[in-house]
């Protein structure tokens, strides 16, 4: 469903109702639609006034026809959704305002949060306007809805309803946390009672909470399609290269480091159809017999199987050596030969997967 049709038949239902058929009022015969609010107790003089308990008080700010009585709005309060990462609301604060605290160290968060905005306008079809210099206070043109009824070329146009927002942001001084506020500034409806500017409290707080919920969903959208770009990345990055060692022979460049890799080749090995039959710690050596697995049809099928390097069958050295912060892999033969660099290319694509270890990190 569009975001701006979603959104307006929240504000339609908030302000017109449905119909004839109030939602705002309760509906059926409730004993306490029909009370009436008490009066304070007066305390005659010389006496201590009794503690007013507050607890289950229900304030008139926003439900200003009084908390009791048949005209009492009986909505269910909006409240802030706070569904994108590392976002806030305020204990006790009921305004449209939400914080968000910094996840991605290498983008400026407010800028973020303003890109995030402006792309919510730009789904509605609606203009984002600049006040100031600073870019912390923006406004939107009109958001428009009308009501038609009829049938095609003979609708007619029932009810207009216009509103315009205001956004402000809150920087902390750090920069890693910032407060975005949503303000509902202008308003008219236009019927066939006549053209109005005034908007019920309790539905001027649900537009606002709606708007403002709406630019929290495209935050968690641009968070999600970082978090994807991010995985797209790293699958895609070539962990491991074709190089020299230091003595200029032959060798793969692994950009892991050398303890880290030596800790993870017997993983390797297990895998690959090699068998560790001595090694040297201090000069990180593995000595290593190499038989080609033996794919069977069920490995096949049930996809156990595993790519088969092209090596001869036969022993080899995997020596590893630090390089600048990486590791060099080097592959002897039995003859103490390093393995050629034709060699090296051919079997690449298997060894460039399996060094990565990308199901083990």
């Amino acid at each position: 469903m569009n975001r701006r049709i979603f959104y307006f038949s929240l504000l339609s239902l908030a302000v017109t109702g449905c119909g004839s058929v109030s939602k705002k009022s309760a509906m059926g015969d409730f004993d306490y639609a029909k009370e009436k609010e008490a009066k304070k107790l007066s305390i005659p003089a010389g006496l201590n006034k009794p503690k007013d308990d507050t607890k289950f008080f229900i304030s008139d700010d926003i439900n200003h026809k009084g908390p009791i009585g048949q005209n009492v709005d009986v909505r269910a309060p909006s409240l802030v959704l706070p569904v994108a990462s590392s976002s806030r609301v305020e204990l006790g604060v009921t305004t449209s305002k939400i914080w968000f605290d910094q996840i991605i160290e290498e983008t400026n968060l407010k800028d973020f949060l303003v890109e995030a905005l402006r792309e919510q306008l730009v789904i509605d079809g609606v203009e984002l306007k600049s006040v100031g210099q600073d870019d912390i206070a923006f406004e939107s043109d009109w958001y428009h809805k009308e009501e038609l009824s009829g049938y095609w070329f003979l609708e007619t146009v029932d009810s207009s309803e216009s509103i315009r927002f205001s956004y402000s942001f809150e920087e902390k001084p750090h920069g890693r946390s910032v407060a975005l506020s949503v303000k509902l500034i202008d308003f008219m409806r236009t019927d066939e009672k006549g053209a109005s500017k005034t908007i019920d409290l309790i539905d001027k707080q649900r537009a606002e909470m709606a708007m403002l919920n709406e630019v929290i969903a495209q935050v968690d959208f641009k968070y999600r399609l970082n978090q994807r770009e991010n995985r797209l990345m790293r699958a895609n990055q070539k962990f491991v290269t074709l190089g020299e060692n230091i003595v200029a022979e032959p060798a793969y460049i692994a950009e892991i480091e050398l303890d880290l890799l030596w800790s993870n080749m017997p993983l390797f090995f297990a895998d690959y159809g090699f068998e560790i039959t001595d090694l040297n710690e201090s000069k990180k050596i593995y000595f290593v017999e190499f038989v080609k697995p033996d794919n069977s049809l069920w490995s096949v099928i049930w996809g156990d199987d595993v790519p088969v390097i092209d090596l001869d069958e036969g022993t080899y050295q995997f020596v590893l050596a630090d390089i600048e912060g990486k590791t060099s892999v080097t592959i002897y033969d039995a003859e103490a030969n390093a393995l050629p660099f034709e060699t090296l290319e051919r079997i690449f694509p298997v060894m460039e997967s399996a060094l990565s270890f990308r199901d083990a990190f």
